[in-house]
């Protein structure tokens, strides 16, 4: 790959400065395992994505964040705003995971995962299939425009937007019932800011992946700035053995390359052509290498080939690249105390998350006190104080709740009558609380509203206050 050193001069000045023009990369094809992880990865990862918005469960969306009606469906549950410490939980335990994982092996996210690397494998492959392989697309963009050049790129261009505004019509199909979405669309009466968001969701993935693609890497992510900050010498990245491959020189397969005083690496510079972002691993461990191992496969390729053993590139740490360490005795060193404290924090973390979910009460009460009347005498000369509760039902039946109250003498409650709540709904329900005048002396008392579930059994306590003025 030819660097392409530009000058500037600064008028008024002596100085000048110095930068690399940004170079289009061009990733050729290659087979090996590590290719067939990710695209492995790309079929879990999409079909988990498209489809998951399809698959219904009792009756509705299986995933849906319904904004609107602020409630949750993921799977079997229903999430309100009030159980907000769940997505701050999920959110933690990805945040440790991330750690854990790099620790371990690197940027297996970034190789593997990543949307961005996602999508730009799949973009690549269209890419591929109409413009042709590495040196077929290099020889496109640099011919002059022509009929066969512009239906190629055109046709490219429409197939991405396609790939893209699906992929944004999906994204918006978790925060709108993807059914009902589709319908609006084919009505043409979707709303504004479901508009909005499949096309910038969708422009976002076809400049990101059809244009961008490692630069969002390199630059913009800010994964890659900071990962150094979570490798150690123990941690398994893709590597270069210098020591066997050097002096490296093109050469013809038979000679023993000892014989020529030369290292096992020919310099065929495939390494370099088949990386996403364009770094050639032989020059040492880069922030800009996302450990794909596209690279380990092509070397094996050529090793192959050459009759030399392989792995000249691999997965290795830098204390067993410098002791020469068997793959027993790497993988031994898995288990050292940083990756030990991560394991059990977020097993911790993961244990107390489905426990609390286990444990969880099926349904959710909020008190509100009536500011339009704190304290009021009632029919009867009683004293009367007034709440709006509302119940949030969690479960996926109907279910009726009767309301009661303790902590005060003579307390009283209206309606005594069960409260029906829809499945997944919620309902406001005014109560009155009333206690003989008299009978309980001035001030703020503390008593409790107790909701009981007639058809589960369970039982939920909020406090509240009962204000008797002077």
């Amino acid at each position: 790959m030819t660097r392409k050193i530009i000058p500037i001069v600064n008028a008024g000045s002596d100085e000048v400065g110095l930068y690399e023009a940004t170079k289009k990369v061009y990733p050729r094809t290659v087979r090996g395992t590590f290719a067939r992880w990710r695209w492995a990865m790309v079929f879990l990862t999409q079909l988990f994505f498209y489809g998951l918005p399809w698959v219904e469960w009792g009756g509705r969306q299986m995933v849906l964040f319904d904004l609107a009606a602020r409630r949750f469906y993921i799977f079997g549950l229903v999430l309100y705003p009030q159980d907000l410490i769940y997505l701050s939980g999920l959110l933690v335990i990805s945040a440790l995971s991330l750690f854990l994982f790099t620790a371990v092996a690197g940027r297996l996210w970034c190789g593997y995962a990543c949307p961005q690397t996602v999508y730009t494998e799949i973009f690549m492959w269209v890419e591929h299939k109409i413009e042709g392989n590495r040196t077929a697309r290099m020889r496109l963009d640099a011919e002059p425009m022509s009929l066969e050049k512009l239906v190629k790129k055109w046709f490219k261009h429409i197939v991405w937007i396609g790939i893209a505004l699906w992929t944004g019509f999906t994204f918006v199909g978790y925060f709108t019932p993807i059914r009902e979405l589709g319908m609006a669309f084919l009505q043409t009466q979707m709303g504004s800011w479901e508009v909005f968001w499949v096309f910038f969701y969708g422009f976002a993935t076809y400049g990101n992946a059809g244009f961008m693609r490692e630069q969002v890497c390199k630059y913009m992510c800010p994964y890659a700035r900071f990962q150094s900050a979570m490798f150690d010498r123990d941690t398994l990245i893709v590597t270069y053995d210098p020591r066997r491959g050097e002096p490296r020189a093109p050469r013809r397969k038979g000679p023993d390359p000892r014989t020529m005083a030369l290292g096992d690496c020919i310099d065929c510079g495939l390494c370099v052509q088949v990386c996403p972002t364009g770094i050639d691993i032989r020059q040492g461990l880069q922030y800009e290498c996302i450990g794909c191992g596209l690279c380990v496969d092509a070397c094996d390729t050529v090793m192959q080939k050459m009759a030399y053993p392989p792995r000249l590139i691999r997965y290795d740490t830098q204390n067993g690249m410098e002791a020469g360490w068997s793959r027993r005795q790497l993988l031994r060193r898995v288990l050292r105390p940083r990756v030990l404290v991560y394991t059990t924090i977020l097993a911790v973390l993961v244990i107390g998350l489905l426990a609390s979910l286990v444990v969880r009460a099926p349904f959710k009460v909020d008190v509100v006190r009536d500011r339009a009347s704190l304290a009021r005498i009632a029919e009867g000369g009683r004293l009367e104080n007034v709440y709006r509760l509302q119940i949030m039902n969690a479960t996926e039946q109907p279910r009726h709740y009767r309301i009661a109250a303790v902590g005060l003498d003579g307390l009283s409650v209206s309606p005594d009558e069960p409260v029906t709540v829809d499945a997944a709904g919620s309902r406001w329900v005014a109560v009155r609380l009333q206690v003989p005048y008299g009978a309980v002396p001035a001030g703020s008392h503390t008593m409790h509203f107790r909701i009981r579930d007639e058809d589960g059994g369970t039982q939920v306590s909020e406090k509240a206050a009962f204000l008797v003025p002077r």
